[in-house]
């Protein structure tokens, strides 16, 4: 499986990324992977790896290069509790100043050079975003309704900006909700809003996870979550990109 670490121009500077393929020289459809707030590491790098598996070619960019480049903060092997605090300590800053004015700007640029890599097919491109990366996710689908066909975010903070960020998008949607984040109450109402702007979607509790259950360095981390994750998206991918 070919990888690359790539630089990515933008307004602010260079954002550093990573990129994995399929081994065979055609053009493959695109997706845009934004990572947790952990950013990219050695578990990132494996979802874009399977995921390239499936025939995409996968982005991940540094959303926080402004501050330096990955690995901004030294993460131990296993992010377990009793790190955690000290590891949001440092990571908190960085994700409060990632303004939603920054996130768009930087979507821009990542969008721009994904689909002008000579390993990306003409056509739709799709989104996918983990903890904080799916509302990043989520921003730029709505951004860009011409360009991404799906997005979708796990474990996300996704009605962050409230119902106008639903009603801009065209996307076809998936969320997949931790059990520990969201109480089918607080379900049915962001439902509701996503019904309301039209939106075809999926959006469901994943049951027995907390908060991460996708990430397998961490305590959430949930086998049967991650896989439930991939039997979602990877047809999501399949339906919207024309995967050749």
């Amino acid at each position: 499986m070919p990888t690359k670490t790539l630089q990515i121009p933008t307004t602010d500077g260079q954002a550093d990324a990573f990129a994995a393929f399929p081994d065979h020289g055609e053009r493959h459809p695109g997706v845009l992977m934004y990572a947790d707030g952990f950013g990219i590491r050695p578990v990132l790098r494996e979802l874009a790896r399977e995921l390239a598996g499936h025939g995409y070619y996968v982005l991940v960019p540094n959303s926080f290069y402004r501050h330096g480049p990955t690995p901004l903060v030294e993460l131990p092997e296993h992010v377990g509790e009793e790190v955690r605090p000290a590891v949001f300590a440092q990571l908190m800053p960085l994700i409060e100043a990632h303004t939603a004015e920054r996130v768009l700007s930087d979507a821009d640029a990542y969008l721009r050079f994904l689909t002008t890599q000579p390993e990306v097919g003409a056509g739709p491109v799709a989104v996918t975003g983990y903890c904080i990366g799916g509302l990043y996710a989520m921003r730029t689908a709505a951004a860009h309704p011409d360009q991404v066909a799906a997005v979708a975010a796990f474990h996300g903070p996704v009605g962050a900006d409230g119902p106008d960020l639903f009603s801009k998008l065209t996307a076809q949607v998936h969320l997949g909700h931790a059990e520990g984040d969201m109480t089918p109450e607080a379900l049915g109402e962001l439902n509701q809003a996503l019904d309301a702007a039209g939106v075809g979607y999926t959006s469901e509790i994943y049951p027995g996870t907390i908060h991460g259950f996708t990430m397998s360095d961490t305590d959430a981390y949930s086998a049967s979550g991650l896989k439930r994750h991939w039997d979602h998206l990877l047809p999501l991918l399949d339906r919207t990109l024309s995967n050749s």
